[in-house]
């Protein structure tokens, strides 16, 4: 039992630091007319925060199966 609770409260702080990661300021901070890989900077921080949402949520999904 111990382990499915940690598990949910691991996916609830997977849902929080997305939350903060979509939010409106920290965007804002890379929408500029810089290019990475020749991909606008917005869109390369974007795939870049999905990619932390999901490796977080696999994280703790990961530890409920042991």
């Amino acid at each position: 039992m111990h382990r499915r609770v940690l598990a949910g409260d691991r996916l609830i702080a997977a849902f929080l630091v997305g939350c903060v990661l979509f939010n409106y300021p920290l965007l804002s901070l890379f929408d500029r007319p810089t290019e990475v890989f020749e991909i606008p900077l917005v869109f390369a921080y974007v795939f870049f925060a999905w990619a932390v949402v999901i490796a977080l949520m696999a994280w703790a999904i990961e530890g409920r199966f042991r």
